[in-house]
């Protein structure tokens, strides 16, 4: 047994000192990080498939109105975060995205829940999505600026990553309400 699967100082145990206790994993780990990168990887494909498309189509061209004046698709390249906040920290944003990115392949060795499966799988596509963007994209490597699209009436325009991301927090943010830990336990705090 391994220290997390240990309950120390059980009082039910003669000497009261340590008591092996199996921990249940739901089955299945390798199916839920298969899910994580398959999520992952069809968030990626999305995100620089659209990136493509709309630079090949729409950059450089006026907007172009979905729904009326409430969503347009309008080509621009965001150097900073959401509403253009801190362009001149480009670099640190690409060290942020890196960082996220290891988390969250670390955290899979864990991962015995399919819901953070998926939700980890947003995050981590999301992620790699705007990171390409920094990476090789102009003005240069780390520096790049990252293609954004979908421009709502009144909001931040944001691609397919940002939902991704976006979509990815809320889950987490839910399934910690809910009491679900990445690794299947439940808890009731």
């Amino acid at each position: 047994m391994t220290e997390a699967e240990r309950i120390i100082g059980t009082p039910d145990t003669p000497d009261g000192g340590e008591r092996a206790v199996p921990v249940r994993r739901p089955a299945g780990r390798g199916r839920r990080i298969a899910v994580l990168f398959a999520v992952a990887a069809f968030a990626y494909a999305l995100d620089l498939g659209s990136k493509l498309l709309v630079v090949a189509k729409l950059e450089h061209r006026a907007p172009i109105r979905v729904v009326g004046d409430w969503l347009e698709l309008h080509a621009i390249r965001n150097p900073g975060a959401a509403f253009g906040f801190g362009a001149a920290f480009t670099i640190i944003f690409t060290l942020i995205a890196a960082a996220v990115i290891v988390v969250i392949i670390r955290l899979a060795r864990k991962l015995y829940s399919f819901p953070w499966a998926v939700a980890l799988g947003l995050l981590l596509g999301g992620a790699l999505g705007n990171l390409t963007d920094r990476v090789f994209r102009a003005p240069g490597i780390f520096e790049g600026e990252v293609v954004d699209f979908i421009a709502p009436k009144g909001f931040a325009v944001f691609n397919l990553a940002d939902s991704a991301i976006v979509c990815g927090g809320i889950l987490i943010v839910l399934l910690s309400f809910r009491g679900l830990d990445p690794d299947g336990t439940v808890h009731k705090d």
